[in-house]
């Protein structure tokens, strides 16, 4: 929700659609640190925009901070349990702590909402390897009942009363008991870099006279350096855990291997079954975080089926232009926004062309995505109206209204803002969704107030304060009586200055009397003095 202090000399300067296109620019340039004080800013605004949590917890992630990447998710997660991307996000900062199991049951639980997206097929697969490196057996891994886990079922104790599944770490005696040539090497290649710092606080250790101190923050030395080879242990274990050396080396070698077959020869003789395969290939090379090897293999494909024939692949051009599409979304990873935008307007053509109306939906969604991310908000607009009558369901129509409107009210054109937030309103109460109606509330109620109806924009915000009290958001409650103190204050001296005004009218009606009437007296006197 946005606190509706643009003009104020506290808080943020610009919008949060603003705010959020910058951090999708850093995020995409790496900076990721910098991404985070963008969504941030952003998330002032708007304290639970699901999506913008989502992208900063993206960023936590990247740079190592999984914790903060965990909250996020489940803060994405609090109006809507079953938002895909926040499970997905969730189960990723999970599996990134190392807790695999619980990582499992929410890429399962998305993978459940949505079976057609490859991001949780391939997270239930890492997740399973990482278990099966670690305990052997997925069958014997215990997950007890925490929460909103309840739809799993706790696993009985064996008689001995322990589960067999259960990670736990080695002790330290274990762990210098397991040490040899063979584990050294392969600790040397997880840990790269970080190896010699091992080493190095290793031979520290061994200083008795060292280790007998205390920092000047009073932490004893031997305990500050043990901490740090455990944490070093730690992240060893769970990269060991992940996959193997050998079963990496192995399987980039098969992936080469499998590139030179295609490039050596027709891949399938069914060539529906190879069209599918390359697609789920090209979106598992995106969801790994592979955008480069994704566009690679679209391409590949692409050319492939260009030389194919209409009777080999009946719809031909379709799958065409879903590959294009695919080349766009690799290249908004890249950070290529006009080969991205190139990509999918070449989707659009051929959907027009065709009268392929799913597939001219998505492209024209796509395109309007990559204008509004990178600032163009009147190309934006083009795109999403041109949308507006190919979507089926009120919540797409919701959805798309509210971020027309959104755009509008970035380039100032407050009425038209005004038109599409009451009409994604209208689509919110006929889908019964109570989050978008209090988002679409909040719209119409600041293009209320940059239209200068500060009454009509305090009824919105009333009606946004009711909805955010119904699915029990604080921030958003929070937010809203702040935009609607502001508006209030707004009102007060609207009426002050009309106050007096009509003050200075009576005024000037007061002192034009008086010069009338001593214009008649003067007059007068005038006249007495002539007849004298």
């Amino acid at each position: 929700m946005s606190n509706n202090q643009d003009e104020s000399d506290q808080g943020p300067k610009s919008s949060f659609t603003t705010y959020v296109a910058e951090g999708d620019q850093l995020f995409i340039k790496g900076e990721f640190a910098k991404a985070i004080e963008s969504y941030t800013t952003a998330l002032i605004l708007q304290p639970t925009e699901k999506n913008c949590l989502v992208a900063r917890s993206k960023c936590y992630l990247k740079l190592g901070d999984p914790e903060n990447a965990l909250k996020d998710a489940e803060t994405s997660l609090k109006n809507e349990k079953e938002f895909f991307k926040g499970l997905y996000q969730k189960a990723e900062a999970l599996y990134a702590m190392g807790d695999f199991e619980f990582a499992l049951v929410f890429y399962h639980r998305g993978h459940k909402l949505r079976p057609e997206l490859q991001e949780f097929r391939l997270g239930i697969q890492k997740s399973q390897e990482a278990i099966d490196n670690s305990v052997g057996s997925p069958a014997s891994v215990k997950l007890e009942n925490k929460g909103d886990l309840s739809f799993f079922h706790k696993k009985e104790e064996g008689k001995k009363g322990k589960a067999k599944g259960q990670i736990r770490p080695l002790k330290k005696e274990q762990k210098q008991q397991s040490k040899s040539p063979r584990s050294e090497k392969t600790v040397r290649q997880l840990l790269g870099e970080l190896y010699s710092d091992k080493e190095y606080l290793e031979k520290l250790l061994k200083d008795q006279d060292l280790v007998k101190g205390n920092t000047r923050s009073g932490i004893k030395v031997h305990d500050l350096i043990l901490s740090a080879i455990t944490y070093l242990d730690t992240r060893t274990e769970f990269w060991r855990q992940q996959k193997p050396i050998y079963a990496r080396e192995r399987d980039r070698k098969l992936m080469q291997q499998q590139w030179n077959k295609t490039k050596q020869s027709k891949p399938s003789s069914d060539p529906t079954k190879y069209i599918l395969k390359s697609l789920e290939e090209i979106d598992l090379a995106l969801a790994a975080g592979d955008p480069e090897l994704s566009c690679k293999k679209a391409r590949q494909v692409l050319k492939i089926v260009q030389g194919w024939s209409d009777e080999d692949v009946p719809n031909k051009m379709e799958v065409i232009g879903n590959l294009h599409s695919c080349l766009g979304n690799a290249k908004i990873e890249i950070g290529d926004m006009d080969g991205a935008l190139e990509c999918h307007n070449k989707d659009l053509e051929i959907a027009r062309q065709n009268n392929l109306l799913e597939s001219k939906s998505r492209a024209l969604d796509n395109v309007g995505r990559v204008y509004a991310r990178i600032g163009k908000f009147p190309q934006a607009i083009e795109a999403w109206e041109e949308k507006i009558p190919l979507a089926k369901s009120s919540l797409e129509k919701t959805w798309l209204f509210h971020e027309v409107g959104r755009c509008y009210l970035e380039l100032d054109r407050h009425t038209e803002a005004l038109d599409y937030g009451e009409k994604s309103l209208a689509s919110a109460t006929e889908a019964e969704d109570d989050e978008w109606q209090l988002n679409a509330s909040v719209l119409v109620a600041q293009s209320d107030v940059k239209l200068g109806d500060y009454q009509a924009a305090v009824m919105y915000f009333e009606k946004a304060l009711e909805r955010a009290k119904l699915i029990n958001d604080e921030a958003a409650k929070e937010a809203i009586r702040n935009a609607l103190e502001d508006a209030n204050k707004r009102i007060v001296e609207q009426f002050e200055v009309e106050k007096l005004g009509d003050g200075a009218e009576k005024n000037q009606d007061t002192v034009k009397g008086n010069k009338e009437t001593l214009n008649k007296e003067s007059t007068q006197e005038k006249e007495e003095t002539n007849d004298d």
